[in-house]
């Protein structure tokens, strides 16, 4: 059984990922110093997998505990690097610490793999590496333009540091980048999902908090886009779904298969939906009406982006499989299996 490394492992992708990995037959290992995430998530994954995941609560821009991590391992087959801050809007107010992180800790990683003769990484990216883009949708071969946000710009640097690395004499690296669109919902089981770590910064965890009276209401920032209802346009993606991507670029990558040392995928669903459009979903998924109220625009939100998800589709045998209904109903069967366990 091949061991893979997951770095942000117990957080709310990583922790999915988790999942899909043990369930396709790879052992995974994980990586995260809980900066934001949550303990227990490694019971909600061992309650649905039936056993405990190795974690390691090191911070991996440690290079000697990442070290320590690999010795104790053994051999490591891959690694798949979710550790990152995340939020648009705390970047615009604390870039620095955007960038130490998040460059930071995969020059370590790339060092710590090389070291170790690691060859296999897939990469968590974002499609906030478009930037705005000129048309809509966007594909693996628009044009990259300047990050409406530092966190935007961490992950267009972080995918420039993996093209060098792997183009270096000697490399011995390859890398799928997946620039993810907006991941929601959550397990099916209601065991683990998106768990934000004081006010959601993401729209859903927003909605069903407020669904769920944890929140007075929802704001929606801006209804004066360029959209079909003023309201920002988004990808949004079933959690589940995207984790199962991760699966098929680790196949790929672990049976040699790709093209070049670094190839580059949109994960997405292939169409938009309004911030409305999800508010009147939801509503209908759960069968919660929603507080929320009209707010100005947000600094670093793009108007609308989703993806062109042919290529995933043609070159790696991916597609998306749950509608945003669905993903919506696992999204308040999650928010309501948490106000249980608070009870």
């Amino acid at each position: 059984m091949k061991k893979i490394l997951v770095t942000g492992g117990a957080g709310y992708i990583g922790s999915h990922a988790v999942v899909e990995l043990a369930q396709a037959g790879y052992e995974p290992i994980i990586v995260d110093d809980f900066s934001n995430s949550k303990q227990s998530v490694l019971a909600g994954l061992r309650d649905i997998l039936g056993h405990d995941v190795p974690c390691h609560d090191i911070d991996c821009g440690d290079a000697d505990a990442l070290r320590g991590v690999l010795k104790q391992e053994g051999t490591v087959a891959g690694v798949i690097h979710f550790a990152a801050f995340k939020a648009v809007g705390e970047s615009v107010q604390k870039p620095l610490a955007y960038f130490h992180n998040n460059l930071g800790s995969l020059i370590t990683l790339l060092t710590v793999m090389k070291e170790q003769g690691i060859e296999n990484l897939v990469f968590s990216s974002s499609c906030t590496v478009y930037g705005v883009p000129d048309q809509l949708p966007v594909t693996e071969a628009t044009p990259t333009k300047p990050a409406s946000s530092p966190y935007g710009r961490t992950k267009q640097m972080c995918e420039d540091i993996i093209h060098d690395t792997a183009a270096a004499p000697e490399a011995g690296l390859r890398a799928i980048l997946l620039r993810y669109f907006n991941p929601i919902g959550a397990h099916p089981s209601a065991k683990i999902g998106e768990l934000p770590l004081g006010v959601p910064n993401n729209l859903v965890p927003f909605i069903t908090q407020t669904a769920a009276g944890l929140r007075e209401k929802l704001t929606v920032f801006g209804d004066d886009y360029d959209t079909p209802d003023g309201t920002n346009v988004r990808d949004y993606i079933y959690v589940e779904d995207l984790a199962k991507a991760h699966v098929v670029a680790v196949r790929r990558l672990l049976e040699k298969k790709a093209s070049e040392a670094v190839e580059t995928f949109n994960v997405g669903t292939g169409h938009g939906n309004t911030v409305l459009e999800v508010v009147k979903t939801f509503e209908a998924a759960s069968g919660q009406k929603l507080n929320y109220s009209i707010g100005p625009r947000r600094a670093g939100d793009v108007p609308a982006i989703y993806a062109d998800a042919t290529k995933a589709a043609e070159v790696l045998g991916f597609k998306t499989e749950t509608s945003l209904h669905d993903a919506l109903a696992s999204a308040w069967k999650w928010q309501q299996a948490l106000g249980e366990a608070k009870a």
